[in-house]
């Protein structure tokens, strides 16, 4: 299983130093490393950081865009051309670095992109210039992964980029090869759409490039433990990564407050192998014949036959 975790979670105690945090991942039974630019890679050159993955033998997954400051009346899609054209360099810079420390996809969350305000925004425009945008980043790195990560809302009252549907309309009207999608599990919660129903959507059209696994309530992107508050939703997401052959890392982005960060990482590793274990023991098979039945009745059984398949493990 690769499986990556949030950084900032492991900053909350001591230095905040990334080489500490490889460390404590390679502990915890992670793989996979995902990078916040520039945020974790300031004055970190690329073979410098290869480096110290490969001593906590670890790989990098890619890096995830970052936008502070200058940024807060929207990033790519801001009204301001300096401004969005500012947003654009950083876009490339971060495929430079992900590509030279030896990552594939470069994420891109543009969370100020949105509005608080009727008639504050111009919708269209904002559309089209992100088209643009994602087409000239595209453009730039035809080589990386480019994924879109969506969000309902927070920073903004609105995101622009909100749901399956806009993350759909922008891979359709830019269509290029190498742009894709990024699915975090809270985020999808707090928009009232089905996990599941994502994975299997954009995995059969090949563009599934990330997951961000976590679990929550749908009010706020709490980031909670995996499979603590849906596990049913959680191993549903499951079966369709498997489905689609998904064998890019998963990363927890998840926020321990008062939980340790590496037991809070080690019992993510615990829960996603026990659940992917009931998955298997079922079989992919029997689980796609229950959804053929479309039949509510025979879904419930097979939920109780993923308790069985869990049932002794106590650990």
């Amino acid at each position: 299983m690769k499986a990556a975790a949030r950084i900032n979670s492991y900053f909350r105690e001591g230095k905040k130093d990334v080489e500490r945090v490889f460390t404590q991942f390679e502990e915890a039974g992670l793989t996979h490393v995902d990078l916040n630019y520039p945020e974790h890679t300031s004055g970190i050159e690329p073979a410098r950081m290869k480096q110290m993955l490969e001593a906590s033998h670890l790989e990098l997954n890619g890096v995830a865009l970052r936008f502070r400051s200058d940024f807060i009346n929207g990033e790519l899609g801001n009204a301001d051309p300096a401004i969005a054209q500012h947003a654009l360099k950083l876009c490339r810079e971060a495929c430079d670095y992900c590509r030279e420390a030896g990552g594939s996809t470069v994420t891109v969350w543009l969370g100020f992109d949105g509005f608080d305000y009727s008639f504050q925004i111009a919708y269209d425009r904002v559309f089209k210039q992100l088209v643009r945008q994602f087409t000239a980043i595209c453009d730039y790195a035809p080589d990386l992964n480019i994924s879109i990560e969506y969000k309902p809302f927070e920073e903004r009252s609105y995101a622009f980029i909100d749901s399956m549907g806009l993350v759909s309309m922008i891979l359709t009207a830019v269509n290029k090869p190498n742009l894709g999608v990024t699915l975090d599990y809270c985020h999808m919660l707090m928009k009232h759409e089905n996990p599941a129903m994502a994975a299997d959507l954009f995995g059969a059209a090949k563009k599934l490039y990330g997951i961000h696994l976590n679990d929550g309530y749908g009010v706020m992107d709490d980031g909670l433990m995996i499979g603590m508050a849906t596990p049913i939703k959680t191993l549903e997401l499951l079966f369709y990564l498997k489905k689609h052959g998904y064998d890019k890392a998963i990363y927890f982005d998840t926020f321990p407050i008062i939980e340790g960060a590496v037991e809070e990482s080690e019992q993510n590793v615990r829960m996603l192998a026990m659940l992917s274990a009931a998955i298997d023991w079922v079989g992919l098979d029997e689980i796609q014949a229950v959804i053929d039945k479309n039949d509510a009745i025979a879904a419930a059984g097979l939920v109780r036959k993923f308790f069985g398949a869990m049932e002794g493990d106590a650990s």
